[in-house]
């Protein structure tokens, strides 16, 4: 079984690189074709030179994780990593609308010349609407990639969610939590930004605060600073966090719990502490990130070794950034579950009424409020937060960055 999953993993890279050159082919050799039509030979040269420039950038961006990091972390280094990653996408979906507008108008004009009589005039102005159509298509995701860098990364939106749970104590009826996700601090989250966040989450009023994981993206990323931003938080039942699986490739997850505590916060790793509000209390666990498929590292069980920290005389709040730990949370009666880590997918695609995202190759669990059956006959519930920043490529498109207030409501 493990044979053959692996095998399918190389299929889907071997595809994957295949069509990625195939791509790349295509929009390099016809720029380098259009290039020389220019008759002005000083224009020509100047575009022939930037045209390499472009090739090598590409190329060195897509070898660097192989070369031991040729680009600095920081800096201009990382921006044209973001603009190379940024392009790989855009280009990708540019030459699929192109080739789409193509093949459908060889389809039209296959039909025409086979209905009309006249077939070499049905033909003159069907391919000039079909070229500029094509040309059209290509450019919508590259229009699309640049709002999504430039504005769609910063237009937070608050999702207000009530949560239903069974036999929730009186004093929890209307208890808020809001939730921050997935922060990515660094080049593309700046300090004024997640000072901005952490301002319009302390407007909603919350009783708790929760933070669940990827405070940075990597170890050159400030997470002292973000940690400090966060610290801004105010509930009056504290501000509560877990790591994420970058907290982890940082090095970082003794860090950030440290950094918590002195900045007058709790991170919780594999540890659980009883609040109360109005009188009743509740159960908080939190859990540092569970590894599975997707996950450099070694793996176990979702949730292993939990069973101690879940109570069954109070409702019980887990944090765990990894939403695929759902499962075996409903399974142990864990009455809510919050999480972050896809991001929404970061961009969204509607197509003929359903939504495609890169997040569901990893998990079924992308964004908003799930719940699963509980063995006493009862409902788990999950809230997946899309998080704030960005990571592989700095562009949110049709998923905008989200700052979460949930609601306890009693049924």
């Amino acid at each position: 079984m493990e044979k053959g999953a692996f095998l399918l993993r190389i299929g889907i890279f071997l595809v994957f690189v295949g069509l990625m050159y195939s791509v790349q082919r295509f929009w390099f050799v016809n720029a380098w074709r259009r290039i020389q039509e220019i008759s002005n030979s000083n224009w020509r040269h100047i575009l022939q030179g930037a045209w390499w420039i472009a090739f090598a950038i590409l190329l060195i961006s897509l070898l660097d994780p192989f070369l031991g990091h040729l680009f600095p972390r920081r800096g201009p280094g990382s921006w044209i990593i973001a603009a190379s990653r940024v392009w790989l996408v855009a280009s990708l979906f540019a030459f699929l609308a192109y080739e789409l507008v193509v093949l459908f108008g060889w389809g039209s004009s296959f039909i025409a010349r086979v209905v009309s009589s006249h077939p070499k005039q049905v033909d003159a102005g069907r391919r000039d609407f079909f070229r500029y159509a094509a040309y059209l298509a290509g450019a919508i995701p590259l229009l699309g990639a640049t709002y999504g860098f430039a504005a769609g990364r910063f237009r937070y939106q608050v999702r207000k969610i009530d949560v239903p749970i069974a036999n929730l104590p009186d004093g929890l009826e209307g208890m808020k939590i809001v939730q921050l996700s997935d922060i990515h601090a660094g080049d593309f989250m700046p300090r004024d930004e997640v000072q901005r966040a952490v301002t319009m989450a302390n407007e909603l009023g919350a009783d708790l605060a929760v933070v669940t994981g990827d405070f940075i993206s990597n170890e050159y990323d400030p997470l002292e600073v973000c940690i400090q931003e966060l610290s801004k938080l105010r509930a009056p039942l504290g501000v509560w966090g877990c790591n994420g699986n970058h907290e982890i490739y940082a090095g970082a997850e003794a860090a950030a719990q440290k950094l918590f505590h002195q900045n007058g916060m709790r991170l919780l790793r594999q540890e659980n502490v009883e609040l109360s509000k109005d009188g009743a209390k509740f159960n908080l666990i939190g859990v540092d990130y569970q590894r599975d498929h997707m996950t450099r590292g070694p793996k176990g069980p979702m949730l292993q070794g939990m069973e101690p920290l879940i109570r069954h005389d109070v409702p019980n709040i887990l944090m765990s950034h990894n939403p695929n730990s759902f499962r075996r949370a409903a399974e142990m009666g864990v009455e809510l579950s919050l999480a972050g880590h896809t991001h929404g997918g970061q961009v969204k695609v509607e197509i003929v009424d359903h939504s495609i995202s890169p997040a569901r190759l990893i998990t079924d669990f992308v964004a908003g409020l799930y719940h699963l059956p509980t063995p006493n006959g009862g409902r788990s519930f999950l809230y997946v937060n899309r998080g704030l920043g960005t990571f592989g490529m700095p562009v949110r498109l049709g998923v905008p960055p989200e700052i979460t207030l949930l609601t306890l409501r009693k049924i």
